[in-house]
């Protein structure tokens, strides 16, 4: 009788195989992301060491612990380390947006900058350029509210009962279509000075990043990035699609509402302060997905993907050629065949990446 009414158990062999393989799977994901931390701390002193004057390792602490160093406390503490950390931050900001956009969609395609979010926040900047002749804060201001205003338009047009990965794609494929067509009209109608300005901006660049651009970013990575953290499981969840996430007590729509506002508030941001760097958002997700494999989460590893692409693409901007490029042409020549590439494996897959 005891027998009979005893409850199932794994087997010891079996135990020990699940626990090894979340034990693998944990040390994967904790090597990568320790990896990936060297390089940016890595790429980001090169950052501060490297330009036409070459300062030693050893100035460069100085200069980091307020020591005055002689001609390096100007050039890397006012010049470079601004722009070193604007790279980190907002590489981080388009990391973490990115990878929620495509989780929380199931489908790398569906990144802020390919979705029209970009495309909002760029119209909006080259119309405080171009017409109200506006730069700094106002300008940034007027990016941020546009990049949250056309995410809010594409949620409720694609919303029918729910809102589904490829119809969400594909109208803000469209809105973004409209906003790039309004932005080149307004490049067609500026001032020799203004489009030299709004194309410096529309280009992606960390050119002139200061303190006023650094500052709000930072805010907002840690006031928005623990928000997405915090729905990691829930969005893990929806990656089983929306009856079974809802099945596991997952609510969706709340979890869709926080994740879209965190995530759109980290992508409006960075590009306010960096102008929209192409492809980053786009990139750092599967790239993060692909070094992890399945092993949790992409949203820290994404994050540090992105802070690493933008330091690397303006690293090579700035000193690989003769040439000075902005660092949003370095990461366009990257994402450009990567996403041909995902297209035609999504293609040849059936629809699924």
């Amino acid at each position: 009788m005891t027998a009979l009414t005893s409850r199932p158990t794994l087997s010891s062999q079996t135990q020990a195989t699940v626990t090894g393989s979340r034990h693998r799977r944990r040390r994967r994901r904790a090597w990568v992301i320790g990896i990936l931390t060297v390089l940016v701390v890595t790429v980001f002193a090169l950052s501060l060491i490297l330009g036409r004057t070459v300062y030693p390792p050893a100035d460069v602490l100085g200069v980091l612990l307020g020591q005055d160093v002689d001609g390096a406390s100007f050039t890397v503490g006012t010049l470079r380390l601004p722009r070193a950390l604007l790279a980190v931050v907002a590489g981080a900001c388009f990391g973490f947006g990115g990878a929620a956009f495509q989780t929380m969609l199931r489908n790398p395609l569906a990144s802020p900058d390919i979705i029209g979010i970009s495309s909002g926040a760029s119209a909006a900047a080259a119309f405080a350029i171009i017409v109200l002749g506006l730069d700094g804060p106002v300008r940034s201001a007027f990016a941020i509210v546009a990049g949250l205003g056309v995410a809010l338009l594409i949620y409720l047009l694609s919303y029918r009962g729910g809102v589904a990965g490829t119809r969400l794609i594909l109208v803000g494929i469209g809105i973004a279509a409209i906003l790039t067509s309004l932005t080149n009209y307004l490049l067609s109608r500026a001032g020799s000075w203004d489009l030299q300005e709004a194309l410096r901006w529309l280009t992606g660049s960390l050119n002139g990043g200061g303190w006023e651009q650094v500052l709000p970013t930072l805010v907002a990575l840690v006031a928005l990035a623990p928000v997405l953290i915090g729905q990691s499981t829930n969005l893990g969840a929806l990656q089983l699609g929306d009856d079974t996430a809802a099945g596991l007590g997952v609510s969706v729509g709340r979890t869709r509402l926080l994740v879209v506002i965190a995530a759109v508030g980290l992508v409006a941001f960075a590009t306010a302060a960096a102008g929209p760097i192409a492809f980053v958002a786009f990139l750092s997700g599967p790239i993060a997905a692909r070094l992890l494999g399945p092993n949790g989460s992409v949203l820290i590893p994404a994050a540090l993907v992105g802070a690493l692409l933008v330091l690397v693409a303006d690293l090579v901007g700035q000193h690989a050629t003769g040439t000075r490029f902005p660092v949003g042409v370095v990461t366009g020549v990257l994402g450009a065949p990567f996403l041909l590439y995902l297209i035609v494996r999504q293609h040849r897959s059936g629809g699924t990446p």
